[in-house]
């Protein structure tokens, strides 16, 4: 069975080109639906079959809030008919993807042994921002069990320049 990032994946790109024009309050409305979804008792609802697709589409709908444009409620009817919005979380994330590489930006989580001055912040953004062609959004955390240096995650990049992950690669070679 396919995981539900690859069930994911052809439903946030027809919900990406149903919302040209309109990709902040879909992607709003997909992340409210998204967390409906995930409530334990939305969720043990999706797996009870005397329930309709149809009334689990309009439960969705209602819990993500009444203000949903009638396109985004046929999404989730479409989710809900096809027995898909289990996968709704996924759906959102690669609606996110899509839409930030429309607009040119990427999230990228930083690591680091211990944090970052605003000034480290922007000349890391900068140097990214030159890599990957992107505007790039930090989001930075600290672990001390890094030892020393950082670890980036930009999508499908990662860049671990932590001591801890140099240690590991060390480790790793010598007992090969």
């Amino acid at each position: 069975m396919p995981d539900k990032n690859t069930i994911a994946r052809p439903y946030a790109k027809a919900a990406f080109e149903a919302a040209r024009g309109r990709l902040a309050p879909w992607s709003e409305a997909l992340r409210r639906a998204a967390r409906a979804v995930a409530d334990p008792r939305v969720e043990a609802l999706l797996h009870d079959p005397r329930i309709p697709s149809e009334q689990l589409a309009e439960l969705v709908a209602a819990v993500a809030g009444p203000s949903l444009e009638p396109a985004t409620r046929n999404f989730i009817r479409v989710l809900a008919e096809n027995h898909r919005l289990g996968c709704l979380a996924e759906v959102s994330a690669r609606f996110e993807d899509l839409k930030a590489q429309a607009e040119g930006t990427i999230e990228v989580e930083v690591i680091s042994a211990c944090a970052l001055s605003e000034t480290q912040q922007g000349m890391l953004a900068a140097a990214l921002e030159r890599r990957l062609g992107r505007t790039v959004r930090l989001s930075c955390t600290h672990d001390p069990a890094l030892i020393g240096g950082a670890s980036v995650r930009a999508g499908d990049l990662v860049i671990d320049g932590s001591l801890r992950g140099r240690l590991e690669r060390v480790a790793r070679a010598l007992t090969a």
